[in-house]
């Protein structure tokens, strides 16, 4: 990562030191524990965006035809509802 910018960041007192108690906790500095927070907050975004533009352009009959097709193999044990 070499490509670094600053932002100035405001937080409530009590937030900022649960943040920092649960930066240490995890072993990490503030800094680092921001920067994974908010990493997994865009990539759990990003995530439900693709599957959502993937549900919209879902064949429901594509679907039915796949599933109920002849052939293939029963459900194996364990494959129980």
């Amino acid at each position: 990562m070499t490509d670094m910018t600053t932002y100035s960041l405001r937080l409530p007192n009590s937030l900022k030191r649960a943040l920092k108690e649960t930066a240490q906790e995890d072993g990490s500095s503030i800094n680092q524990f921001i920067i994974v927070a908010v990493a997994e907050k865009l990539s759990a975004m990003k995530t439900a965006s693709f599957f959502e533009e993937a549900r919209q352009e879902a064949n429901l009959d594509t679907f039915l035809r796949v599933l109920n097709r002849k052939g293939g193999e029963p459900p194996r044990e364990g494959d129980e509802i």
